[in-house]
């Protein structure tokens, strides 16, 4: 080796016994953004805007009564929401729940005035909630073994429970009109308040609280998102794909039994206008699809469905109250969902 070859001097860090020091990581935005729980945001923060405005332009929003009567009205349409979710995660759909709502309150109202007295009423209960999980499992036996697709099987079965609800409803008939249960062993369902607040809506935060547990933290939960988010994978995974889609429907079904006596409790007369069938089933489908649960399956929430459908019965009870033209509730509610919809494309798009 020449006398003139010089070594380099070793680093300052090496010289001082200590390692050099690793690179300072460069932030990047784009992996920031793909982290960033975007559905979660996008019902949160809308919701406490809303909330925030409305508390402000109409002082009686946030009363004690106000909010009280809001969440007894929905108690209903949150129990059916919560369990159609589950549903919709597990990659089906169910368009039969308002006509399964109305068909449960018809033979839960008809058995009540034909029986009489306590056993009636406790029979008539039992009857509706169990007449809406037979027809929620008929729609996933349809949609699964049958290999018809969901949307069109619920589509067509919602026909077909409305066909029945008329006829069921001619034996509790009297006359013309309507089947009337202004019956008190009934009523208290609906007019008992433990702590102040209504039975129905203890009755919907306790399905509520289930739901979610069930779909956040058991085995059945995960098999639910699996079966949505890549039915394939999951049955070579070994999961039973379509006993877990029909036990979906099946809950989706004894909702909708439970919510339709729940209502009937509320108004002396039996439901049997389509149009109410038709409007919960849209109004159970919006504040899913509002509240971040995607149409294609694989995700969703039971709170982000919760926080959806107050959201609906928010602006509803905002607009009323601010005395605006009902006209554009609706108009309102389809911008929402159309944005909705597409805040879910995007997401999935920033994930890929």
């Amino acid at each position: 080796m020449s006398n003139d070859t010089q070594l380099s001097p070793p680093p300052a860090a090496t010289r001082a016994g200590s390692s050099p020091r690793p690179p300072r990581p460069s932030f990047d935005l784009g992996a920031y953004l793909k982290n960033v729980p975007w559905r979660s945001i996008a019902i949160v923060v809308p919701f406490l805007a809303v909330f925030i405005a409305l508390a402000i332009g109409s002082p009686a929003f946030t009363s004690v009564q106000n909010i009280g009567n809001v969440l007894d009205r929905q108690s209903g349409i949150l129990i059916v929401a919560a369990a159609a979710t589950l549903v919709l995660i597990a990659g089906g759909i169910d368009l039969s729940v308002g006509a399964t709502y109305m068909f449960t309150a018809v033979i839960c109202g008809t058995i009540i005035v034909r029986v009489g007295g306590e056993a009636g009423v406790a029979l008539g209960i039992a009857a509706g909630i169990l007449a809406g999980l037979v027809v929620g499992i008929i729609n996933g036996v349809i949609s699964t073994y049958l290999k018809i697709n969901p949307l069109i099987a619920t589509l067509a079965m919602s026909f077909i429970i409305l066909g029945a609800t008329k006829l069921v409803s001619q034996f509790g008939k009297e006359g013309v009109g309507q089947i009337r249960v202004d019956v008190p062993e009934f009523r208290w369902l609906a007019l008992t308040k433990p702590l102040g607040v209504s039975l129905p809506t203890w009755i919907a935060f306790v399905v509520l609280v289930i739901l979610g547990i069930v779909l956040w933290r058991t085995t059945f939960g995960r098999y639910v998102y699996a079966a949505g988010g890549n039915a394939e994978a999951a049955r070579l995974a070994g999961i039973r794909v379509n006993l877990v889609r029909i036990a979906t429907f099946a809950l989706a079904g004894t909702a909708a039994g439970l919510a339709g006596v729940i209502d009937l409790a509320r108004t002396p007369s039996v439901p049997e206008n389509d149009a109410i069938a038709t409007t919960l089933t849209f109004t159970v489908l919006a504040g899913i699809v509002v509240g971040g649960t995607s149409i294609l399956g694989g995700a969703g929430a039971v709170w982000r469905t919760v926080l959806g459908i107050l959201f609906i019965a928010m602006l509803y009870n905002g607009f009323t109250l601010l005395r605006i033209d009902p006209l554009f509730q609706g108009i309102a509610l389809g911008v929402i969902i159309l944005v909705a919809v597409g805040f879910d494309a995007w997401s999935k798009l920033r994930r890929s």
